[in-house]
């Protein structure tokens, strides 16, 4: 189908239907997306087969009633602003982050505009730092938890880019290193950022009272979870001050939390097939379980998804990866 006959069918589609994962319907953004349609759309088409997602057609939809609107109308937030724009992502594994991510930022340099990625897995510690960590709490023998991360280096990149002092350097992880467990590599030297995007897969999160501990979801069971939980609760309070520089935050959220254990399990059994190495089910349970006890789902998501001076955007995911419905509050 020629492009000029699929955008006359969104907009017709989009005149008599409602998608539940549309971001948002008005005449402006509609204008916008009809005169952009085809440049856009190109780009999205040529990224999404270097993503190797075969089936572009499916994605039609999710590009038109999502993607393309959302960028849209950050690149409108931007403009309101004489620095950048930062933007918070919180996923896990198999939200679609990643994609998400590319896209938008595909969109926004068909509008001009350039965005830079920053990632909590770059603030890591280097492999030294997190090792003499372990020796002062032998619990954290997994980067990714409270504690894990540069914070301040975190915020020097951010309060660089609201003060527009370039260049930045942005650190780098490379997880393969030291058998798995990551090093930094190197500092990448970056210009102008008029989007920044911190994404992660606790971003945004916030302290919670001490009473969520008293009886707390599987798997945190024995007094020694609960103590890690507790302790993990105390360190989140550090990146507040990240959190605080955010100027929209973002949700992806499973429709159930419990997916990102069938996902990741769904990874490593590919990564097996292709004759890589993967973790075994019960490695996977333990690995998946660690990081529901550092800061588990069911205690820090709902403060977030009732609170709508807070949140922005909240995007349902069901068992597929696919968004099923898209909640905004802003």
């Amino acid at each position: 189908m020629k492009n000029n006959q699929l955008l006359q069918l969104l907009i017709d589609d989009e005149l008599n239907n409602q998608s539940l994962f549309c971001y948002k319907l008005s005449s402006e953004l509609l204008s916008q997306k009809i005169s952009l349609f085809t440049v856009v759309f190109e780009r999205i088409k040529l990224l999404l087969e270097d993503l190797e997602i075969k089936n572009i057609n499916t994605y039609v939809k999710t590009f038109w009633y999502f993607w393309f609107p959302l960028a849209l109308d950050l690149a409108q937030k931007k403009e309101a602003k004489s620095n950048s724009l930062i933007v918070g992502i919180l996923g896990g594994q198999g939200t679609g982050k990643t994609t998400l991510t590319k896209i938008l930022a595909h969109i926004w340099q068909c509008l001009g505009l350039n965005s830079i990625e920053l990632s909590l897995d770059d603030l890591y510690k280097t492999y030294q730092e997190r090792q003499d960590l372990l020796k002062v709490d032998s619990r954290l023998i997994w980067r990714g938890p409270p504690g894990t991360h540069d914070v301040s280096l975190g915020l020097d990149i951010l309060d660089r880019f609201q003060k527009q002092t370039y260049p930045i350097l942005i650190p780098r992880f490379d997880k393969s290193l030291y058998n798995g467990m990551g090093d930094r590599v190197a500092f990448e030297k970056v210009g102008q950022g008029d989007i920044i995007i911190l994404e992660g897969w606790f971003v945004g999160m916030q302290p919670v009272s001490e009473t969520a501990f008293i009886n707390p979801p599987y798997p945190i069971i024995s007094e020694e979870d609960k103590q890690f939980a507790f302790d993990n609760n105390k360190r989140l309070k550090k990146y507040l001050s990240l959190w605080e520089k955010l100027d929209y935050f973002m949700i992806l959220k499973p429709k159930d939390y419990r997916y990102s254990l069938k996902w990741r399990k769904e990874a490593e059994h590919k990564m097996i097939k292709q004759g890589k190495t993967g973790m075994s089910d019960m490695e996977i349970e333990q690995f998946v379980h660690y990081f529901w006890k550092a800061l588990h789902p069911e205690i820090y998501l709902p403060p977030l998804l009732n609170n709508s001076q807070y949140t922005d955007l909240i995007i349902n995911i069901n068992t597929h990866h696919s968004i099923e419905s898209v909640k905004h509050f802003h």
